[in-house]
């Protein structure tokens, strides 16, 4: 009669883990679910007729995009704020990259979180206005002061192993280029060149990485909650005593922890690999000190999307260094049960 191969690594022992690892590979890998067609729309999202908006509005204020300059652009910022992400998306900068160059070329020091509230409240108020006065005032005058001058400007000489950020259809040219590119419209081949440079969506998906991975910590919160369970939800950059690098959950407390959880769900596979070595360092925590003895707290990760299903030696540093402990979406039914968690379980 042949062998049953228990199909989840969390419902085997070290001993078996060891001699069949790759079988529980799989069983993860098999598990692993993959959202990256969807994103969140998040509170910024900016709708193409919002965004036209905008467009249209910094189109006319400049003439056709003819007179380029702070005197004619600052205004619509100032009133039609949706104008100013029109004008970061005209560079390809993100807030922290035009506030670096602004505060080169104009001496009023941007801040990257200063940057990020004025771009994120241009997103979140397109129909608002924008500061005029005070410190704001002036660092938005200096933004938009910057962005003028580099798109006027266009490409400067550079050697022939770089390329300039602004070396793209709409841009290198300077003025002349936007003016052409606004009258006759972007050629399709030459729109999707630089769609494949810049990835879709890329600006909105970093925008809503905290509300990807929440999706997977509020599942974890859920299954928690069901079985009356007391633990601790860690905040980003927080600080505890005993852990060099905060886990996501603690369970039930940072003061006599048990059991803590790690979440991750990514698509990128250095981001999956990065959390690994995250996990890797803990597993060396738990154990320092306590050598032939039970880890100080069991450990446990719980993961998804398909940055985990890139690459196997990863996943088997995964899976020893939580002794098996390791959960997707589709198993977390089986979280409480198949770890120390269970010694909490209350309903």
């Amino acid at each position: 009669m042949g062998r049953k191969i228990v199909k989840f690594p969390f419902e085997v022992s070290a001993g078996e883990l060891r001699k069949h690892t790759d079988v529980y590979v799989d069983s993860v890998f098999s598990c692993l679910e993959s959202e990256f067609l969807v994103l969140p729309r998040g509170p910024g999202f900016v709708e193409y007729a919002t965004f036209e908006t905008g467009y249209e509005a910094l189109k006319r204020a400049t003439m056709g995009f003819s007179a380029f300059n702070v005197e004619k652009a600052l205004p619509v910022v100032q009133t039609t704020p949706i104008a100013f992400i029109v004008l970061r998306s005209m560079l390809g900068f993100t807030p922290p990259e035009l506030a670096y160059v602004a505060t080169q070329r104009t001496g009023v020091k941007i801040s990257q979180s200063a940057a990020r509230t004025l771009d994120r409240k241009a997103r979140m108020e397109p129909d608002g206005t924008l500061p005029r006065n005070g410190l704001t005032g002036e660092r938005l005058q200096a933004l938009v002061q910057s962005a003028c001058e580099l798109l006027n400007e266009g490409v400067p000489d550079v050697a022939a192993t770089m390329i300039h950020r602004l070396d793209k259809a709409d841009t290198k040219g300077g003025v002349s280029a936007i003016c052409s590119m606004a009258k006759m419209g972007a050629p399709y081949a030459m729109m999707l060149y630089e769609r494949f440079l810049g990835r879709p969506f890329a600006g909105h998906r970093d925008s809503v990485s905290d509300l990807i991975g929440d999706n997977l910590e509020s599942a974890i919160e859920d299954v928690l909650d069901k079985a009356g369970v007391s633990f601790r939800k860690t905040r980003r950059a927080e600080r505890i005593d005993g852990f060099e690098q905060v886990p996501d959950f603690i369970i039930p407390s940072e003061f006599n922890p048990q059991v803590v959880i790690e979440a991750k769900l990514t698509e990128d596979d250095g981001t999956a690999r990065d959390k690994v070595a995250r996990i890797q360092q803990l597993d060396t925590l738990r154990r320092k000190g306590q050598p032939g003895r039970r880890p100080k707290y069991e450990l446990v990760a719980c993961i998804d999307g398909r940055g985990f299903g890139q690459r196997r030696e990863d996943m088997k540093k995964l899976l020893f260094a939580t002794d098996g402990k390791v959960f997707t979406v589709k198993t977390l039914a089986s979280l409480v049960n198949s770890t120390r968690i269970q010694d909490f379980h209350t309903k």
